[in-house]
């Protein structure tokens, strides 16, 4: 940070030799040997200077001697002191003269051709000049001085640059008419520059002479005029790293420009709001609003808007209800730009806004609002829904009774609306709605209204509208309400409507990818994932092939990321997911092959920090290993000859030690031969249970029925994999994840040494006592077997458990 900074300059109170005129002797004072301001006579009939001879009074009297006379030391009986009229009269207008010559030969080098000693000096010596009294400033003004002296701000010398603002500054103190000369012409915008110099000294000197000119209030809209002038005061008033004199300063000159009111809107646009919502609060009506009118052309940090919605939104939401048509116009449209922020939404909410907005949608007849004014009410209904407000505890009065915005009566006046307006309002109010449904307590309320008015259908034209924005948020809506209305959505969706291919058209539009298409895939994505007909439809319209290509242009950088393609691939992925719940059909089956679902989705598995994605990769995996089975080519053994009877037939080389046949993770989808069981033992180890859940489901695919289960154990062995899955169980996760843990432990119990190993543990065995005494029937089934595995149960034959059923 500079250092302090001191304002004046060194000045000589002695004028230079170059402007001195000798004094008559009668003008000197004998005590202070300068010339006098305030000459008086005492009883001796010598003449001091007032201040010197009360001075020497004073001394005598601390002394213990009485008053004299310093001339002729003759004791006087008296101090009364004498003015002398006629000699002051006479010094003053010797001090005139004299003055007027100085300046004169002042002025001589008040020029930019002058030497830097001689500027500097002749600027020095008229503000020794000006200093001295009131009528010294007058002078300098009425000769001319000042254009010259503003004229030396343009000097290449800095010295005469600083000399020149000082002056100025000198000559405008309490002196309206020569502040009105300094401002003439261009001189405030060329001291504003000054507030932009690298110099520390010019900018404090610059602001210091602005702050001098803005006492004069009609100079206030001039320097506000200068483009740029409010903000670089905001900013040095601001301003950590600027000379603390000069941050005081600015923020003087920035109090005095508020008295203007044409300045008040420049402000707010640079952050100083606090001017405009003073005027707010306490203006006439005429005063409101053109303050109003100045706020809703703002655009504003979302600090700002919190500001505003707590200084003045109770009276906003007043002039809302109350004010002219004119008034209430400018106040919604404020209320838009205030209420896009969560902080500031919440606030407007706990002041009352929804009364008047509600009424003002829902409005018919005489009272009916005009239809730009309900857009932007809709803009603002939308703004405040999607502030995390908790929607079903805000009641207010409509229509006489107490509601919510959750209320079946809301929601259907809402739905209706969408219905009866245009294209910028149907937009809005279905953004309402999405914020709405954007909450899993506030979703089921919405969804409830939407079932009991048969709305579903017209929601779902919306996704062919012509105006991009209605589309997306229609996609958005039909996203949010798909968990609860799925079997509904499919039905509507698919058959001879035609909205699957549009839905389908918009996703493979384009390689850059787009907030509509991610809503697009998003909302096919949370369709019911196992309902074959949707499937099929899919599948005939060429989505699945459409949905591979877009995932592989994604991964070798076709398609460029950007803030949509975590969830956009995501979707994807879950479309995808849905075609291997019916792998078993010919035609998929082959689509799985061709495009190497295995692979892409092994690859897939190990995004890290997209847990979704993880979990539906692991899905997949699953659910094509389930089928590996199915598909390994089992070698055929050649015919036996008869001298090979009692031989021991060759080996056969390449075949799958778990399915027993020639496997691939293309064409077998086998987890084995694809190198999927270390990453997906790695996921066992991830925090989110999901995964886990997830990816054990895979693993355990190699111990299910049909397979060679002994061998899956080794495999996982092998993989280093039955420590992990053991671990598992014992960090007692979700119900879910314990079913599959028992069940994968007990299988992998039935190997000997393992049970003999883990029998020694006690953790293992107090997690599957724990399954069997709070697992339900099937799992306790499985963990009974698992605890006969390492001896915690007796085995009983099965003789005993005839004669116990008897």
């Amino acid at each position: 940070m500079e250092s302090s900074l001191s304002l004046s300059f060194d000045s000589d109170e002695q004028s230079s030799d170059n402007y001195e005129e000798k004094a008559f002797d009668a003008f000197m004072c004998p005590l202070t040997r300068q010339v006098m301001w305030d000459p008086v006579t005492i009883e001796s009939g010598q003449t001091f200077e007032r201040e010197a001879i009360i001075k020497w009074f004073k001394e005598c009297r601390e002394n213990g001697r009485n008053p004299t006379c310093p001339l002729t030391q003759i004791a006087l009986k008296s101090t009364e002191l004498t003015p002398c009229i006629a000699l002051r009269k006479a010094i003053e207008e010797w001090r005139k003269r004299r003055e007027e010559r100085e300046l004169e030969k002042a002025q001589v080098h008040l020029t930019l051709v002058s030497s830097e000693q001689n500027a500097v000096a002749a600027l020095r010596h008229v503000i020794t000049i000006c200093q001295r009294n009131e009528a010294s400033k007058d002078l300098v003004r009425n000769q001319g001085l000042i254009p010259m002296i503003v004229d030396m701000l343009r000097s290449s010398n800095r010295q005469v640059r600083l000399k020149a603002l000082e002056a100025l500054r000198v000559i405008a103190e309490e002196n309206d008419d020569n502040k009105e000369t300094v401002s003439e012409g261009d001189t405030i915008r060329t001291i504003i520059k000054f507030l932009s110099n690298e110099y520390f000294q010019e900018r404090a000197l610059a602001v210091t002479l602005l702050y001098e000119l803005s006492t004069l209030e009609p100079l206030c809209e001039k320097i506000g005029a200068v483009y740029g002038a409010i903000l670089i005061l905001v900013g040095m008033a601001s301003s950590k790293a600027e000379n603390i004199v000069a941050v005081e300063k600015a923020e003087s000159t920035l109090k005095n420009l508020e008295k203007c009111e044409a300045n008040i809107k420049p402000m707010a646009e640079n952050g100083r709001l606090m001017p405009l919502l003073k005027k707010l609060l306490k203006g006439t009506p005429e005063v409101q609003l053109s303050m109003i009118e100045c706020l809703s052309e703002l655009v504003l940090a979302n600090d700002a808007k919190a500001t505003v919605a707590s200084k003045v939104g109770p009276i906003l939401i007043n002039i809302m209800q109350t004010g002219t048509l004119q008034a209430r116009e400018a106040t919604l449209k404020a209320l838009k730009e205030i209420s896009s922020n969560e902080a500031s939404s919440k606030t407007l909410i706990e002041a009352g806004i929804f009364p008047p907005l509600i009424n003002d949608l829902f409005s018919v007849g005489v009272y009916k609002f005009p239809m730009r004014l309900k857009e932007l009410s809709a803009s603002i209904l939308a703004n405040l829904v999607n502030s995390d407000a908790q929607l079903e505890t805000i009641a207010f009065e409509h229509n006489g009774r107490m509601v919510t915005l959750l209320s079946e009566d809301v929601v259907h006046s809402l739905l209706h609306l969408i219905s009866n307006t245009g294209p910028a309002i149907e937009c809005r109010l279905l953004q309402v709605l999405v914020g709405m449904t954007n909450s899993a307590a506030s979703a089921k309320e919405v969804v409830a209204a939407v079932r009991s008015s048969g709305a579903i259908i017209s929601l779902i034209q919306f996704i062919e509208a012509v105006h991009r924005d209605i589309r997306v948020a229609a996609l958005k809506l039909l996203g949010n309400i798909s968990s609860y209305m799925g079997p509904d959505l499919s039905d509507a969706l698919g058959g001879s409507t035609g909205h699957l291919g549009s839905l389908m058209r918009v996703i493979s539009d384009t390689n850059i990818i787009t907030e509509e298409q991610t809503a697009a895939v998003k909302l096919l994505a949370d369709l019911p994932e196992r309902e074959p007909g949707l499937t099929r439809q899919l599948f005939d319209l060429g989505a699945f092939q459409t949905l591979a290509i877009k995932l592989s242009e994604i991964k070798h950088g076709v398609i460029l990321s950007n803030r949509h393609v975590t969830i956009f691939q995501e979707g994807i992925a879950r479309i995808l997911c849905r075609i291997t719940y019916g792998i078993g059909e010919p035609d998929y089956l082959n689509f799985a092959m061709q495009y190497d679902l295995g692979t892409v989705f092994l690859d897939l598995l190990q995004t890290t920090g997209q847990d979704n994605l993880q979990i539906v990769s692991a899905t997949v995996l699953e659910n094509l290993s389930q089928e590996s089975k199915n598909l390994t080519r089992v070698p055929e053994l050649p015919p036996v000859k008869c001298c090979q009877i009692f031989s021991k037939p060759a080996p056969v080389k390449g075949l799958c030690r778990v399915h027993h046949g020639f496997c691939s993770m293309k064409d077998t989808f086998c987890l084995l031969q694809g190198r999927a069981v270390e990453r997906l033992i790695a996921c066992l180890d991830h925090q989110n249970e999901k995964v886990v859940e997830a990816s054990l489901g895979a693993l355990c695919t190699l111990l299910s029925d049909g397979v060679d289960i002994i061998e899956g154990v080794f495999a996982l062995y092998d993989a280093e994999g039955i420590r992990p899955i053991l671990d598992v169980l014992v960090e007692n996760r979700s119900r879910e994840v314990r079913q599959k843990a028992v069940w994968a432990v007990e299988r992998i119990l039935r190997i000997d040494d393992i049970a003999r190993e883990v029998s020694s543990d006690q953790s293992i065995g107090s997690a599957l006592v724990e399954a069997f005494r709070t697992g339900d029937y099937k799992t306790r089934q499985i963990a009974e077997r698992a605890l006969k595995h390492v001896d915690k149960l007796p085995s009983f034959s099965s003789a005993y458990h005839q004669i116990q059923r008897a």
